[in-house]
């Protein structure tokens, strides 16, 4: 396993292509972490060049100092992407790692701290190191979708709110259905046809809803 690398102030500014006075300026900011300190001499790690790393690239898409701030504060404060995905828990879902910038990118300048504490409130983010974990590859690319077609993120993050009550409320159905017949090591043989339930029963819902008048 290789060392840890640690840089003097003067280093760091060097790799992460800003001046010392920058960096000072980013540290009072609170922009990224405090230092580790051994009498008069500041350390830092290669997770601060990360986080460098981000502002440049989040500075570049436009994004100011103080929404970076905003998102750094909930970045830091958010959940472990153990809790978030659990030990050994079965999913068909596919996660996905991301940077700060690439989540915002993803959501064209809507990836507020609000949202992003939203987002980690229902379970849809975490955090590893200095990359974030979407729980989902589909939620976040329907999400997404959603956002360029013009729906706000925090409006499609409530909706997800309400459909995961609902969701809970299917796979509890499901789970009682089931375990009346059979076993709990039945459960994840049958989760496809639950699955497959819920699919057909939407989409026929959407085509009464569309044959509405409005």
């Amino acid at each position: 396993m290789a060392d840890k690398r640690e840089y003097r102030m003067e280093e760091l500014a060097r790799l992460a292509g800003i001046t010392v006075r920058t960096l000072r300026f980013y540290r009072e900011r609170k922009l990224i972490p405090p230092p580790r300190r051994e009498g008069r001499i500041a350390w830092y790690d290669d997770h601060h060049l990360a986080r460098l790393r981000t502002i440049g690239a989040l500075l570049e898409r436009g994004h100011t100092l103080s929404g970076i701030a905003e998102l750094a504060e909930a970045f830091d404060n958010g959940r472990d992407v153990g809790d978030l995905l659990g030990l050994g828990a079965p999913t068909e879902e596919t996660p996905v790692r991301l940077t700060p910038e690439e989540l915002a990118d993803h959501f064209a300048g809507q990836a507020t701290s609000e949202n992003l504490a939203a987002a980690m409130e229902l379970g849809y983010l975490g955090t590893d190191g200095d990359e974030i974990v979407h729980i989902s590859r589909r939620l976040l690319e329907v999400s997404a979708a959603l956002v360029r077609e013009g729906i706000p993120l925090a409006e499609v993050l409530a909706a997800g709110k309400r459909v995961r009550e609902h969701a809970d409320a299917l796979a509890e159905l499901f789970a009682d259905l089931v375990l009346r017949h059979a076993t709990e090591d039945d459960l994840p043989r049958l989760r496809p046809l639950a699955r497959s339930v819920v699919e057909a029963e939407l989409s026929l819902a959407m085509d009464r809803r569309l044959r509405k008048k409005p």
